[in-house]
């Protein structure tokens, strides 16, 4: 069985908005500036920890605040946030549905925690697509470990030679390279300001759109 996997934010959909106004009322929580949007595309990746910690640290937060407090209301903002102002990318509607009617099984790998992941794919209707998806939170590792990879063929049974993994970011390119499995990665993401074709992909593509053609050859 084939299987394609995606990663979430800057590969299927423009999150970057919606998670900068999460960041943004947490700072101003706690009376501290805000940041940039074009600052949260270069966090995005390694989860909303991290990235919390990354606008905290750029705005000189009060390091004695408890980072529990400071999450807690990044957590409630973000849940506000979640799905309001994300949009998916060029081709992916399509291209999933063509995915999908060929009978690929199709899955996400995200560093993004659960709770988020679900309302960001609720608000774009987008969970019948998939017949996985992995979140930060969801195994005691996350990427670029490989096996995030690795559970998700298991799962879905099949093997390296018939799955691809999509994405934007050096972290999805080294997950899948550590995995064995072929990796795409698109332009347009997030890739913390650097540009992807660094990371060395088995192909550099536009937008997902070739996916069913991939398939075609295996």
């Amino acid at each position: 069985m084939a299987l394609v996997m995606y990663d979430l934010d800057g590969t299927l959909l423009d999150t970057a908005n919606e998670i900068t106004q999460a960041v943004n009322l947490t700072l101003s929580d706690f009376e501290c500036r805000g940041v940039d949007e074009s600052d949260v595309r270069r966090w995005i990746g390694h989860g909303t920890g991290w990235l919390m910690q990354q606008a905290w640290a750029a705005t000189s937060g009060n390091k004695n605040e408890s980072w529990d407090k400071v999450m807690e209301r990044f957590i409630v903002h973000y849940q506000e946030t979640a799905g309001t102002s994300s949009f998916p990318f060029p081709k992916v509607i399509e291209t999933l549905e063509k995915v999908k009617s060929i009978g690929v099984k199709q899955a996400i790998i995200t560093n993004k925690e659960t709770r988020f992941t679900n309302r960001v794919l609720a608000a774009h209707d987008l969970e019948k697509y998939f017949d996985m998806i992995i979140c930060g939170d969801t195994l005691p590792v996350k990427k670029p470990h490989p096996g995030v990879i690795e559970h998700c063929l298991q799962q879905l049974h099949t093997s390296v030679g018939h799955s691809l993994f999509i994405g934007d970011s050096e972290i999805d390119v080294a997950t899948a390279k550590a995995a064995g499995v072929v990796c795409w990665a698109v332009p347009y993401g997030y890739n913390h300001g650097r540009p992807i074709s660094m990371a060395d992909p088995d192909r550099l593509v536009p937008d997902i759109s070739d996916v069913p053609n991939y398939f075609r050859g295996i």
